[in-house]
């Protein structure tokens, strides 16, 4: 086979906008990707609606990232959130921003996004194979080939676009990881983030099914508050879930060695003084009533059982007999509902991958590996994760926008 520029391996977000811009800039480019349509996985992001960016600054991108931000700060001022923006509408694509400033595509379809990426690559001309890489040869000028099952494609430039662990079943199976150790690359330990949460309390299960809007979500890592927002989440069979828990389980990174617990302010709206008004005020009006037959304006249904039987006031008490502590108690339910977590759930049903190559032997400036000329990397497939709102899929866009304009492209 004639010589490649550069065989970028996996056609996921990294991948194919790599391989296109690549292309774009005159290189012969090779991508490989096994599935039977490129951006399996971003098809299915965010619920199929695929949330593409966060339009903040670039100071705020880093902000969003909990651990190595700063080595995406070169990245992030080459091509930035806004500019991703203006990518993808130039690629036909009308894009919206809403609560969070979360940006989707108008249509929210997030196959169009994968959609805009695959015509990109076919324009530019990038050489599409089904296969997988099996191994990346190097000599004393770095990366010479890279090895399929199809035979030798010698080239000049390998960039591995080959994501995490998460939704295994679209691709991701920790391939990139094992390229890249195979050449000398140490890989951090691999862990979920943006994940549910498993909760050993049982009254969880109880409520599976059942979400609270509007509330505020607290997490403490030993006892130490490691996040607080306002937001959505539900309780499911094994714990806890939704848009709130996932951002909370970014900052939860020492499991193992550390205890969390999350405490759920159901009223935000109330302080402690008026949420009490608030209940005294039911069970004056209820006064006849058993007090498990009292909370119905206060709470959810599929939550009363599990609040009567927490605050300890007996089920069958009548509301006219409740005293004032066992009212301050039960005000205190309201304002911390407390969840022990155990663990997150497993890697492969996370949003992304914690963990990976890790960035201190990879130019910032270029993508490129400290260790093998001639070898990138872009995504997942890095040691980056960020918190839920767009920041995941703009790290991936702006190493593969940095990477594909780095490439070597001739004899050095």
């Amino acid at each position: 086979m004639s010589m490649a520029d550069a065989v970028v391996i996996g056609g996921g977000a990294a991948g194919t906008l790599c391989a296109a811009l690549a292309a774009g800039n005159g290189a012969r480019v090779v991508l490989l990707e096994p599935n039977r349509e490129l951006g399996r996985k971003l098809r299915i992001t965010g619920k199929g609606r695929c949330n593409v960016t966060n339009d903040c600054t670039p100071r705020e991108f880093i902000d969003a990232i909990p651990g190595d931000g700063r080595f995406l700060r070169s990245a992030i001022y080459r091509f930035t959130c806004q500019d991703a923006m203006a990518f993808f509408e130039s690629l036909g694509v009308p894009l919206k921003t809403e609560r969070g400033r979360r940006v989707f595509p108008q249509s929210d379809r997030a196959g169009d996004i994968a959609g805009a990426l695959t015509r990109l690559c076919h324009t530019n001309g990038v050489e599409i194979q089904r296969e997988k890489a099996k191994a990346i040869k190097v000599g004393a000028d770095g990366v010479e080939a890279v090895l399929t099952s199809a035979g030798e494609i010698p080239c000049r430039s390998a960039v591995i676009c080959t994501g995490g662990l998460s939704y295994p079943g679209t691709g991701s199976t920790g391939d990139g990881y094992k390229l890249a150790e195979a050449l000398g690359h140490t890989i951090n330990k691999c862990r979920p983030s943006l994940v549910p949460l498993e909760s050993p309390d049982d009254y969880c299960g109880e409520m599976q099914g059942f979400s609270l809007r509007n509330v505020t979500l607290s997490a403490y890592e030993n006892d130490k508050l490691i996040y607080r927002e306002l937001g959505e989440m539900l309780f499911t069979h094994f714990g806890v879930s939704g848009p709130l828990v996932l951002s909370a389980s970014a900052h939860m990174r020492n499991f193992g060695s550390a205890k969390y617990r999350l405490s759920i302010d159901l009223k935000p709206g109330l302080d402690e003084k008026k949420l009490d008004a608030r209940i005294l005020r039911d069970l004056e009006k209820y006064q006849n009533r058993e007090f498990r037959n009292c909370l119905g304006d206060l709470a959810g249904k599929a939550m009363i059982p599990v609040l009567v039987r927490l605050s300890g006031i007996p089920e069958t008490e009548r509301a006219n007999s409740v005293t004032r502590e066992q009212r301050r108690g039960l005000v205190k339910l309201f304002k911390e509902f407390p969840v022990a977590i155990s663990r997150p759930r497993p890697i492969s049903e996370a949003i992304v991958t914690a963990g990976g190559v890790s960035t201190r032997e990879v130019d910032p400036r270029t993508m490129m590996s400290k260790l093998v000329p001639g070898l990138y990397f872009a995504g997942e497939v890095l040691d980056l994760d960020a918190y839920t709102g767009g920041y995941n899929l703009q790290i991936a866009w702006s190493t593969a926008f940095t990477a594909a304009n780095s490439l070597r492209t001739e004899d050095m």
